[in-house]
């Protein structure tokens, strides 16, 4: 079976590609066959992402330890405003506020960075359920690190992590990570071995996680499409307004239910959404 490659942050030229022949050609055989079952997991990795965040929410082992109380829950974010009032640092109200504040930083972080992401590098490919390479595209975050879309993630979890009770924010920050690395590890082999020292030498220049304090390599000519990033990640925004907005009546489950209402919002648009929108944003991504 044929893969086409799910790297948003890199597509690549024919002329990049190392010759289809000798050792070569093995390897990227190779790298194939073993992506098999991976590339299942990525096909379904939004709705991964989606399980892991429920069981966290749901922290099922809590019934059996015993941690519910009246049939609920502590909140992480109530945990956290407790340990740094019994700390003696502040008061409960003070840092019951300084914990809503860097929610409502998280959500709007992994919003921004999702957006600025999905412009260069076109909603199409961003969602596209199989993987893609063509040419080495270095624009926008992706001077700055190699997985902008898998880092926004992980920062919107933090933010979500503050609304689940601890043990699961715990559980879910842990198999978030440990979920993206497995992504950007199959991603990388196959780019690695499909596009050769084109990528090689983008990875050697740019981080694959962390974020650099400048970019690490000239803009490339990929131009943005703002309109169809901004449609494409509006659960992103949706998710910051609700922290930003119910997150002052300093009620988790309120602002659980504005993220669940930006998720249905998001599918609608993501259904409704025209596909010359598509067409466009895969155009700008090439």
């Amino acid at each position: 079976m044929q893969l086409t490659c799910p790297c948003r942050k890199v597509h690549a030229s024919r002329s990049d590609r190392p010759a289809r022949s000798g050792p070569v050609r093995q390897d990227i055989i190779f790298t194939r066959e073993n992506m098999k079952a991976t590339a299942i997991e990525f096909r379904f990795r939004m709705l991964i992402f989606g399980a892991i965040f429920l069981i966290g929410f749901m922290a099922p082992w809590d019934y059996a330890l015993g941690l519910h109380l009246n049939g609920d829950s502590i909140r992480t974010w109530q945990w956290l405003a407790a340990w740094g009032a019994r700390s003696g640092w502040v008061s409960f109200s003070a840092a019951t506020f300084s914990v809503l504040v860097l929610g409502i930083a998280f959500a709007l972080k992994s919003a921004v960075l999702r957006t600025w992401a999905s412009a260069y590098m076109g909603r199409s490919i961003v969602q596209a359920p199989a993987m893609h390479g063509e040419r080495v595209v270095a624009a926008g975050p992706y001077r700055f690190t190699r997985n902008p879309l898998y880092l926004a993630i992980f920062i919107h979890t933090l933010a979500l992590a503050l609304l689940m009770p601890p043990t699961g924010a715990a559980f879910c920050i842990v198999a978030i990570g440990l979920f993206e690395l497995r992504l950007i590890a199959v991603e990388e082999a196959y780019l690695s071995a499909t596009l050769g020292e084109a990528y090689r030498a983008y990875c050697a220049s740019v981080p694959r996680i962390g974020w650099s304090l400048r970019p690490r390599l000239p803009a490339s000519a990929a131009e943005p499409h703002w309109l169809s990033a901004l449609l494409g990640e509006i659960y992103f925004w949706g998710a910051f307004v609700s922290f930003a907005t119910l997150g002052w009546r300093y009620n988790a489950s309120l602002i659980v239910q504005g993220v669940l209402v930006s998720l249905g919002v998001s599918l609608i648009v993501r259904a409704l959404l025209p596909r010359s929108v598509r067409i466009d944003a895969q155009a700008g991504a090439a």
